[in-house]
């Protein structure tokens, strides 16, 4: 028995039409959308401190609405996402309203709660929970009143779950990335939870199409010989010995072969032997990766011990605030105008009374943004370059005061400066990532399967 499940977003702000272009072209069982990272984790956690409604991926919303017509078509056709953030019980009643509006008030539809540890981390690290960061060893006593997210990492049984429960659509916050498809996989495939090597089969599966186009031709060495503009996205076609098969709709620009596989495969992993999930620990090692045809890459022999006893947890605490500001300067002297311009501001600031914590000067187009690459064009030959000033700061006064030093060069500064016409630069709150643990013993993801048409009823 083989099941097709594909991936037609690998992040928040991915390509929105992809998913229909997916479903339109290629017949799947299992459409997986996945949105969220650590990043997007804070920003939707901040978005819900505003608005209790919000706090979820709307993109989701959109591409809903484009994938009606595929749903009324492709009655095998379901969807897994992780669009619900860190509200997914009021994504999922947006949801409802759009699915009863559209003639689809029977559609069931199953979320996933229970990985927001943000209301119960007094109680957690009252019983014995330290949430030590894993890098630095701190204790999270450092920066526990300054927390705004704190979300577990679950696996892929309650989704597995909801799909047995007969949801179409499952909407979850924040599981496992490669999860997404573990969870349809086993409830497709009916195999044990501790079929290790199976289950290491089936994550490496997700891994290799969590991130989207990546393993089908986007950030390819080789790009220049592939149509990017309408690269196709990923489908796994898994088979019930835990092998696959990577590959793309017919007639979609990109690639896939043993190359682009290769790249995701290794993409953000740690060690290649212990590739932990929360359904295995993973070794890489052992994978063996071969074209089986035009865009077809067959991936197999991947081995598995068992699950870790812990979830990653995804904290994040503010952490000061930041800014950063452009400007255009040019002529022959342009390298050295701009740093002087750099340290101008500075310098201003520093004057008004604030010292910086923070500070950042990089002339964009010499080198100094990706050092080690420098372009090699002799500083003569320049004619342009973009400054670019970043200052990090836990007042947000003295940040608010350094985004007013820019607009002041325009006569108070060397000639060549232009760009200062886009307004000043904007403060934002700096969110920092803590990574931690948490025993699966204090953690109980929870299951709520209803028909669309009474989620569309839950205000």
């Amino acid at each position: 028995m083989t099941i097709k499940i594909a991936n037609g977003a690998g992040f928040l702000g991915d390509n929105i039409d992809a998913p229909r272009l997916l479903v339109e072209s290629a017949q799947v069982d299992y459409l997986t959308l996945e949105y969220l990272a650590e990043l997007t984790m804070s920003i939707l956690a901040r978005q819900r401190e505003k608005n209790p409604e919000a706090g979820y991926a709307v993109d989701f919303l959109d591409v809903l609405k484009s994938l009606l017509p595929a749903l009324k078509a492709q009655p095998q056709l379901k969807i897994v996402t992780n669009a619900g953030g860190v509200n997914p019980l009021a994504c999922t009643a947006a949801v409802g309203k759009i699915l009863h509006a559209a003639g689809l008030s029977e559609t069931q539809i199953g979320v996933i709660t229970g990985d927001n540890l943000l209301p119960r981390l007094d109680e957690l690290r009252a019983v014995g929970c330290d949430f030590k960061n894993l890098d630095t060893g701190q204790p999270l006593e450092e920066i526990s009143q300054s927390v705004v997210s704190a979300n577990a990492y679950l696996g892929a049984q309650p989704i597995a779950e909801t799909l047995a429960g007969g949801a179409r659509i499952v909407i979850t916050g924040r599981v496992a990335d490669a999860s997404l498809t573990v969870g349809p996989a086993m409830h497709q495939l009916q195999r044990r939870w501790d079929d290790w090597n199976f289950l290491a089969g089936i994550s490496v599966a997700g891994h290799l199409i969590e991130c989207g186009a990546q393993v089908t031709g986007g950030l390819y060495r080789h790009w220049q010989n592939l149509d990017l503009a309408n690269v196709g996205y990923p489908i796994a076609e898994i088979n019930d010995d835990g092998s696959c098969v990577i590959t793309k709709p017919s007639g979609t620009g990109g690639a896939v072969n043993r190359n682009t596989v290769i790249e995701q495969l290794v993409y953000e992993i740690g060690d290649p032997a212990h590739y932990l999930t929360p359904d295995v620990d993973v070794d890489f090692t052992t994978i063996e990766v071969d074209q089986a045809g035009t865009d077809r890459v067959i991936v197999c022999g991947a081995t598995g011990r068992p699950a870790p006893t812990s979830y990653k947890v995804s904290l994040a605490y503010q952490a000061g605030f930041i800014a950063n500001g452009q400007l255009l300067v040019y002529g022959a002297d342009c390298i050295a105008k701009a740093q002087a311009c750099g340290k101008m501001i500075l310098q201003r600031v520093e004057r008004a009374n604030f010292k910086l914590q923070e500070t950042l000067i990089e002339c964009l187009g010499t080198g100094d943004g990706v050092p080690v690459h420098g372009s090699g064009v002799k500083e003569s030959a320049r004619k342009e370059v973009l400054l670019r000033v970043s200052v990090r700061d836990d007042c947000r006064d003295a940040v608010e005061r350094f985004t007013k030093e820019f607009a002041p060069l325009i006569t108070s500064g060397p000639p060549g400066v232009a760009g200062y016409a886009t307004g000043r630069p904007q403060v934002r709150p700096v969110f920092a990532y803590w990574p931690t643990l948490v025993p699966k013993t204090f953690v109980t993801p929870t299951v709520c399967i209803k028909a669309a048409g009474k989620w569309n009823a839950i205000r």
